[in-house]
Formats: structure tokens, C-alpha cells, sequence
């Protein structure tokens, strides 16, 4: 009997902490998803980019971050919610969508995205920029965007830095995504590309899902269909680079002094890769695969507000024109890059 009266003490202590943490976290969690529905409505009713919007909302309401009973469900968001975004995105990936190019064009855009990262890193070199934002930027134009930008940043080793340079590039790819939809669709027309031209052209380097699904469709449905696909062969490469990432990262600062070394696989990278097996055996029905997809983007809307709430307009606008001009670079060497590759292929 005492024995049992201790376990149940100590069950009712762990109990109270879960509660007392689920307490603390909630008010900032909550202020989150509402900026997240807030910019979601922006977006569906005045077309603007949901993520732009949840950025700078966020960004509006920064005061919340800084101090106060808010500022532990912000840091919540911003962290393990975008963690469980990135890996649900494995449920919208499947080796037969992917197979269905053929290899010249996986190929094509798997160059592209290798490439454009190398050409951040010599851009970033020349420019005297760091190596994390070269890496950051790089990866989110070459990959999908905000959503690279966030993963990324997640297992980039952190310093004064980090989270301002996170906010500028995923507000930087959303904007040049944004762009991109309008521009791109009456260049291929302009320039006479096909149906699979295009929608290898507008998959390869329009940087956000939403912004290519929305330049493909506007084209025509076959457009749309393939610049989907190869877009979701992107989103695919987010994984490996992100696991070589960590790799290195791990390697090279396993002697920092805070003591702690990066895990040797992220446990979110474990989960993406796990949900898009799965996807691609045929074990994920398809309702489940779009709902896993839905809360997967609203994770991600939730967690890049938080991160909005942490961080100051003014310390966006002190990263220079420099990192401006670097983005800018990487739009325009993997948009030269899969335009060169089409006009070679097909």
C-alpha cells in the first residue's frame, strides 16, 4: 500500500506539470493559430500569400514575443509546431507522382536544386555574407520556399543572428514567389513553351507550392498537374539535404561550448521520411493523406507567425541590400538553369 500511495503521488505530480506547462504554453499557442486563421482569411478573400500575410502579422504584433505570459506559447510554436508541419509534409510525397516524368527531368530539377545552393554559397562568399545564410537562402529558393527556410533554420546552429535572418528569407522567397506566379505563366506564353515545358519551367522554380499550383492552373489543368509534380519532387530533396545538413552541423560543431551535439537524425526529418514511404507503399488513403496535408500547413502558418512575434521589423531591415541581392541571384540562376535545361531536353 505505500508503495502504491507513492506511485500515485508521483503520478499526480507529473500530472500537474503537464497541466502547468499546458497552462503557460496555451495563451501564446492560441495567439498563434488565431494571427494563422487571421492571415488565412486575408489570404482567401484579398488573394494575398497566407504566409506573407502570417509573417507580417506576426511581425505587427511583436510586442507579444518580448515579454509577458505569452512569450512560452510563441517559442512553442516556433519550434515543436513547425517541426510536426515539416513532417507531415511526407504524406504529399510518392515515388509513382515522382516517377511519372521520366529521368532526364528529375534529373533536370534535382541539378537545379543541388546547384542553386552551391551558386548561394560562392554568391554569399562574394557578398562577405555567412555560410548559414547562404545555406538558408539557397535552400529556401531551391526547395520550396518558406517551408525549407523553417526546416533549415531548425537544425542550423544558432546565433545573434538566426531567427532575423529566417524572417527575411521567408519573407523574401514568399514575395519573389509571389512574383513569380504573375510573371512567369505569360513568359512561357510569350516564348511559345508547351504544356510539359511549362509545367516543368513553373515547378522548377517558382519557390512556394501555393504559388505554383496557382501559375500552373492558370495556364491549364495538364500544366497545372505537371508543375505540381515537379514542384512535390522538391519538396522530396528537403529531406536529404536536411539530413546532410544536421550530418555536417553535428560534425563540425560536436565540440561547441554549449556542450550539447545536434542529434545525429532529426526526429522530424525520421517522421518525413517514415510518411512519405508510407505514402508511396499505397498505406496512406488519400483522405488522410489531405488532412495530414492540411494541419501540415497550418502548422507551419501557426509556427511562421510565432517566429513573426519574435522577431522586430527593425532588425529585418539592418540584414542590407547585400542579402537582398543574393536572393535575387538565386531566383534568377535556377529560373536561367531549368530554362536552359528544357530548351536542351525538350
Amino acid at each position: 500500500m505505500p508503495e502504491q500511495a507513492q506511485d500515485m503521488s508521483e503520478a499526480n505530480s507529473v500530472l500537474e506539470k503537464v497541466i502547468q506547462n499546458a497552462r503557460s504554453i496555451f495563451p501564446g499557442f492560441l495567439i498563434s493559430v488565431l494571427v494563422a486563421l487571421a492571415a488565412q482569411f486575408l489570404s482567401e478573400h484579398y488573394g494575398a500569400p497566407a504566409m506573407l500575410m502570417a509573417l507580417l502579422l506576426g511581425i505587427a504584433l511583436h510586442f507579444l514575443g518580448e515579454d509577458g505570459p505569452t512569450v512560452r506559447g510563441i517559442e512553442f510554436s516556433a519550434k515543436p509546431v513547425l517541426r510536426i508541419g515539416i513532417a507531415l509534409l511526407g504524406a504529399r510525397i510518392s515515388v509513382e507522382l515522382v516517377s511519372l516524368l521520366g529521368l532526364e527531368v528529375i534529373l533536370l530539377v534535382v541539378s537545379g536544386v543541388v546547384l542553386t545552393i552551391l551558386f548561394g554559397l560562392l554568391g554569399a562568399r562574394l557578398l562577405n555574407r555567412g555560410w548559414r545564410f547562404a545555406v538558408l537562402t539557397g535552400g529556401a529558393v531551391a526547395i520550396c520556399g518558406a517551408s525549407a527556410a523553417i526546416a533549415i533554420a531548425a537544425v542550423l546552429p544558432k546565433n545573434s543572428e538566426s531567427e532575423r535572418n529566417l524572417i527575411f528569407t521567408v519573407l523574401s522567397v514568399t514575395v519573389l514567389s509571389t512574383l513569380a506566379m504573375i510573371a512567369y505563366p505569360p513568359l512561357t506564353q510569350f516564348v511559345v513553351m508547351g504544356d510539359i515545358a511549362t509545367g516543368v519551367f513553373l515547378g522548377g522554380t517558382i519557390h512556394d507550392v501555393a504559388q505554383v499550383v496557382g501559375a500552373g492552373f492558370s495556364i491549364s489543368d495538364s500544366t497545372g498537374e505537371i508543375a505540381t509534380v515537379v514542384k512535390l519532387i522538391r519538396v522530396a530533396l528537403l529531406a536529404p539535404i536536411v539530413l546532410m545538413l544536421s550530418l555536417f552541423v553535428r560534425a563540425r560543431f560536436a565540440d561547441s561550448t554549449e556542450g550539447k551535439r545536434p542529434p545525429l537524425v532529426p526526429l522530424f526529418i525520421i517522421a518525413f521520411l517514415v510518411l512519405a514511404t508510407l505514402n508511396s507503399c499505397g498505406l496512406i488513403p488519400q483522405i488522410v493523406a489531405d488532412f495530414l496535408g492540411a494541419v501540415s500547413r497550418w502548422a507551419l502558418l501557426t509556427a511562421i507567425a510565432a517566429v513573426g512575434m519574435k522577431t522586430s521589423l527593425k532588425s529585418i531591415l539592418s540584414v542590407g541590400g547585400q542579402a537582398i541581392v543574393l536572393i535575387v541571384a538565386e531566383t534568377l540562376f535556377i529560373a536561367t538553369f531549368i530554362a536552359g535545361g528544357i530548351l536542351y531536353l525538350l
